[in-house]
């Protein structure tokens, strides 16, 4: 019998949501939450996805301005990347990377990404190495970069430079990498030989009366002032997110990146581009370094590459990089059980095919982007926004307090949450980032959808800007 991959919604929504949620308090401890908090209020429970929508167990239908965890591309409910999964399940479910074997959809996804990665000057890809996350791709570069150094007899280059209040993972490595102070906190962290630098961050970092583009020139040379204080030959490579997305959409200045690579290239350090969200269309290139440019040795991958339908990552990893690991570092003792693994690298192709015969891409760029950042620049104009911008379908603003003096709300007021609960409960999923809130959408949004969404936004902007009056926060 043929499998049904769309049951009837009668059928879907035969959920016991109280039950659930006794279960879900009792046994399942969530990602970056208080479980104590969550067990008193109970958890949302998200049952059904169509387009750029979901539903939760009570019936409610929720605009998805998040794509679930900036990775729902192409949007709920594609059947050919279940079909593609269910066909590769039933003719090789799994078999490990290991021992000198393949297997088909591993070693034709490698060939697709390296295809569709840009060549850059001289910089080129033609390996990938795969795991399961952008966490465990970020370990991955601390260890690859390390080796690749220790590789041509400099095993004194350890040092990874990275961003304050970047992101690059929860694993012990990959927070480290990143420059949440949070999450370092818990654990001891980082761990040694990682160090960071400011982000580019214009609307807390910048001197008063500095343009932009000088902004982005100083918060770029703090790379070279922290590689002359730690020593050139200590320093191994620089991590960076092309638009940093946790840390609140932050769009750096066009000066920022192509001051970064005369940094590493004057140096001779490599360069890794976190591409973990930006990858994929996001910004409306395959790739974000080519439009920000730069040139990468490596590039960090996943959520997008399979538009989060199976977990997937990996590392693209340059030329020069691959050529010294292939020819002078022997065995790379590193790797992982779900490396390649043959479904998720099934369900990729499709959806990497399904993007390219819809030209996902192309649209973002030149037509639902720009859109998009017509109607996001517009909410500057809302007396709660200081500060609105875009990037293809990444975009932030900064909830104010007062724009005529650019006072800032006290973070005692919670603002941020204060607007995103008004979000959830009028069926909007819009993130909080203190007070900043972000959005990155599903790619296959249309003006319509785009309509729809900023009308949500506005409404609870509105909402916001009420309560905040109403508790004399403004």
């Amino acid at each position: 019998m043929k499998p049904s991959f769309n049951p009837p919604v009668a059928e879907r929504r035969q959920i016991d949501t109280r039950s659930i949620q006794a279960l879900d308090s009792a046994h399942y401890m969530h990602p970056f939450t208080d479980t104590r908090e969550l067990g008193l209020r109970g958890a949302r429970v998200i049952v059904r996805g169509e387009g750029i929508y979901v539903w939760d167990s009570e019936g409610k239908k929720i605009l998805d301005a998040m794509s679930g965890l900036w990775c729902v591309n192409i949007g709920y409910g594609r059947s050919e990347l279940a079909q593609a999964a269910y066909m590769q399940m039933m003719e090789l479910p799994y078999y490990n990377s290991f021992f000198n074997t393949t297997n088909v959809p591993a070693v034709k996804l490698a060939a697709k990404l390296c295809e569709l990665a840009p060549r850059v000057g001289d910089r080129s890809f033609t390996h990938v190495f795969f795991s399961s996350s952008g966490s465990e791709s970020n370990d991955t570069n601390i260890r690859m970069v390390r080796h690749y150094w220790a590789s041509l007899g400099q095993s004194e280059r350890k040092i990874i430079i990275s961003r304050k209040n970047g992101y690059h993972g929860s694993t012990i490595g990959g927070a480290s990498l990143g420059g949440m102070q949070g999450m370092h906190e818990q654990g001891d962290l980082p761990i040694p030989g990682i160090v960071h630098i400011d982000q580019p961050y214009f609307s807390n970092n910048a001197l008063a009366g500095e343009s932009e583009h000088d902004f982005g020139l100083r918060l770029a040379r703090q790379l070279e002032e922290k590689i002359l204080e730690l020593g050139a030959h200590r320093v191994a490579a620089f991590i960076g997110e092309p638009i940093q997305g946790a840390g609140g959409v932050i769009i750096p200045p066009a000066s920022y990146w192509p001051e970064i690579q005369r940094i590493v290239d004057k140096y001779g350090i490599l360069l890794i581009s976190d591409e973990v969200i930006c990858a994929f269309g996001r910004l409306g290139s395959w790739f974000a370094y080519e439009q920000l440019g730069y040139k990468p040795d490596l590039v960090t991958f996943a959520k997008g590459v399979t538009s989060g339908y199976a977990p997937l990552g990996g590392v693209m990893v340059g030329d020069r990089v691959a050529k010294v690991l292939i020819e002078k570092g022997g065995e790379f003792n590193h790797g992982y059980t779900y490396s390649g693994h043959p479904v998720a690298c099934q369900v990729a192709l499709a959806n990497l095919e399904w993007m390219e015969r819809e030209h996902v891409v192309e649209r973002i760029k030149d037509d639902t982007g720009p859109y998009l950042s017509e109607c996001f620049a517009a909410l500057n104009e809302h007396p709660l926004v200081g500060d609105a911008r875009s990037y293809g379908f990444m975009a932030g603003l900064l909830l104010m307090k007062n724009k005529a003096t650019g006072e800032r709300f006290s973070p005692d007021t919670g603002v941020g949450m204060a607007c995103r609960a008004h979000c959830f409960g009028n069926g909007l999923v819009m993130r909080a980032v203190g007070d900043r809130m972000i959005i990155a959408p599903p790619l296959v949004m249309t003006r319509a959808d785009i309509d729809d969404m900023m009308k949500l936004i506005i409404q609870c902007l509105d909402l916001t800007l009420s309560e905040a009056k109403n508790k004399g926060w403004c």
